[in-house]
């Protein structure tokens, strides 16, 4: 079981990357209604799936969002922090594209599968049979590997992540330097998740993923350069 739902997280990946990407709230609601259904046959429970400590959940969340708010405000109020939040991706957009991505694509689209599906799922079935540093590890460094399609998109839409890794305009080394950074990234923040969801349930996680994506489109355009 544990193999297909790896092969589901693969196919939603590939589906809401590269093939459709507009229909990720779709893709992600029915892989995860078959991650979960998936755990739930293998006998994991709705409180191992992670649906417990509702207000502890909120609570944390809460305060996390909160901190990603105030950390994002002074990324762009420093000079040399504030190209890094200069995203094509998301200046691209309408306003109201943008919203759809913020308040649609990012808590539907994104957060629900890669929360409910490595957090939930996942966690819920290695940590009955392995136990919690095994499903602490291998959850957090598949989350990494699940972020190479999108850390090829925002090598190639951010060009000063690129630039930092060598200084100068960012080459396909530089790009590769991006991912593997992103990798290992998501990887360490998966570690962080699955600890908040260890102690305050999926909501805490949820809610402090949703704040790290979705003001990522208000602070991008906060931080655009004035037009000419």
């Amino acid at each position: 079981m544990f193999l297909r739902s790896l092969a589901v997280l693969v196919a939603a990946n590939v589906m809401n990357n590269r093939v459709a990407p507009r229909l990720a709230p779709l893709t992600s609601a029915v892989a995860t209604a078959a991650l979960v259904a998936m755990a739930r046959r293998t006998g994991v429970s709705w409180q191992e799936l992670g649906f417990e400590h509702g207000r502890r959940g909120a609570a944390a969340g809460g305060a996390l969002a909160a901190a990603v708010a105030a950390g994002y405000t002074a990324g762009i109020a420093i000079p040399r922090t504030r190209p890094l939040f200069h995203d094509e991706r998301a200046l691209s957009l309408s306003r109201a594209r943008a919203l759809e991505e913020a308040l649609l694509q990012v808590p539907v689209g994104t957060v629900l599968l890669e929360e409910v599906g490595f957090r939930g799922a996942l966690y819920g079935m290695l940590r009955r049979t392995r136990g919690t540093a095994a499903a602490t590890a291998v959850s957090s460094a598949l989350f990494g590997l699940w972020h190479i399609l999108p850390a090829i998109d925002m090598a190639r839409a951010n060009p000063a992540l690129g630039a930092l890794t060598a200084g100068e305009s960012p080459s396909h080394l530089d790009t590769a330097r991006v991912v593997a950074g992103s990798v290992v990234s998501t990887a360490a923040a998966g570690v962080l998740f699955c600890e908040l969801r260890r102690r305050a349930g999926l909501l805490a996680p949820t809610l402090l993923h949703i704040s790290t994506n979705s003001l990522g489109y208000l602070y991008a355009r906060l931080a655009a350069p004035p037009k000419d």
